[in-house]
């Protein structure tokens, strides 16, 4: 029997998935990709080419620098441009590889099955996933070899699959577990060698009924006992430390890892990657988008290359519509804005939504009236009404003891605020300044 869980808090915005029943397409390919050097969590990539260089699909372009990092490989093959900062998604210009695509399409000879990649050792698999730039595609993009890496004192005994998709408007998982769960399983399998661990259990919310019993059916045909768990559809169910709450009834300490209480969490889409990486020998060159939102006049799931243009994915999509008002990479509520559509996108890039400009408009916050709304909204129990009190009185050392770095700005605090009070940007500017602050007092003395 199915089994429905879930956590402490969150809130139920309107879903509006609706792309949910559009399969994937492929887009066409760009006459450009962007790829940044860094797409990923921790140091960023050293360039490997030059302008005039030739590359095909899956060539490495970019070194990893460090344990934290991993390497780019172009997605298209065509002729390097450039090696210079470009936009970046995330904020700023970061160094990036500019390649003007060929139009062939010609996939270096490196990549190539390996069909007994099952009979590898776990150090090999994990090499293969560093090789390959894997990097979390939920939308933290923290290195994938990094997380296969648990220190022998922090034991993974349960593996958690992450198809919740929880975020308003994505449908990417939903799609991806619909169309190609069979790779998605030879994926855990791999996880599951490499680190040893006994339970998996995939997380899906009951609002996917149809992702779940293709899953379950999936899991049946492999004779493996992993467990296909419905959870309520409540935001942020697809969050790391609520999905190990609901699923397992553990709870992350604070400031703790997922390891610190035996579990692992990967995103559907990391997992299939996992799989094409040791099974295919193919890097991370592409990945599904969601690009939708009443600012898009047809909106759709794709299969893109990375560096493409959020202009060429529009583009593919009709255009956007004249009352088109605020371009987010990301979901709704955890989503970052975008200043341009000539950002690329990147490994972390699971949905691109576009909203009116009405919906755009930001209301003048009010003051607090002591509802304690965000309070009983915040799935981290925090006191989020008291800790913008302590960010905007600039005592920063007191908003971090009342847990402003636990704080997973979840938006959850903003979304059922009648005052309209600003708590994600209020949450990031403290979490900054107090890093700021660490950082000039220097480290700490033993």
């Amino acid at each position: 029997m199915l089994r429905k869980r879930a956590f402490s808090g969150g809130v139920h915005p309107p879903q509006s998935k609706i792309t949910a029943h559009l399969p994937i397409e492929e887009v066409p390919l760009p006459p450009q990709v962007v790829i940044p050097l860094q797409q990923h969590l921790g140091a960023p990539a050293e360039p490997l080419c030059k302008a005039g260089d030739t590359v095909k699909i899956g060539d490495k372009i970019g070194e990893a620098k460090g344990f934290v990092s991993v390497p780019c490989h172009a997605s298209v093959s065509g002729t390097v441009k450039a090696v210079e900062p470009r936009l970046h998604p995330l904020g700023g210009r970061v160094l990036s590889v500019v390649i003007d695509s060929d139009g062939k399409g010609e996939v270096a000879s490196s990549v190539m099955p390996d069909p007994d990649y099952m009979q590898r050792s776990a150090e090999e698999l994990r090499a293969r996933v560093r090789e390959a730039g894997l990097a979390g595609m939920g939308g933290a993009a923290f290195p994938t070899h990094v997380k296969l890496s648990p220190p022998p004192t922090k034991p993974i005994d349960t593996l958690l699959i992450n198809g919740a998709e929880c975020e308003p408007y994505l449908t990417a998982d939903h799609r991806l577990m619909l169309e190609q769960p069979r790779e998605i399983l030879a994926g855990v399998q791999v996880i599951q060698k490499i680190l040893g661990c006994k339970r998996v259990v995939i997380a899906i919310e009951d609002n996917k009924p149809d992702a779940i019993a293709t899953m379950r059916k999936a899991v049946a045909d492999t004779g493996e006992r992993y467990e296909v768990m419905s959870f309520q559809a409540k935001y942020p169910q697809g969050a790391e430390k609520q999905l190990i709450k609901a699923a397992t009834g553990r709870e992350v300490p604070r400031g703790g890892l997922p390891m610190d209480v035996g579990c692992l969490v990967h995103n559907v889409g990391t997992a299939k990657a996992i799989y094409e990486a040791v099974a295919l020998r193919k890097p991370l060159v592409e990945r599904v988008v969601t690009v939708t939102g009443p600012g898009v006049r047809t909106p759709k799931n794709l299969r893109v290359p990375l560096g493409t243009s959020f202009a060429h994915l529009f583009a593919h999509c009709g255009g956007l519509t004249e009352d088109a008002g605020k371009i987010i990479m990301g979901g709704p509520l955890m989503g970052i804005a975008q200043f341009s559509d000539e950002v690329p996108v990147i490994k972390g890039t699971s949905g691109i939504v576009v909203l009116t400009q009405t919906e755009s408009r930001l209301s003048d916050p009010l003051v607090c009236i002591g509802c304690a709304r965000c309070v009983d909204a915040c799935p981290m129990k925090l006191v989020p009404t008291h800790i913008q009190t302590l960010v905007r009185h600039e005592r920063f050392a007191a908003a971090k003891e009342y847990g402003l770095l636990d704080c997973i700005e979840c938006g959850c605090c903003a979304f059922v605020c009648p005052a309209k009070i600003p708590f994600v940007h209020l949450m990031k500017y403290g979490k900054l300044k107090v890093y700021q602050l660490e950082r000039a007092a220097g480290p700490k003395s033993a």
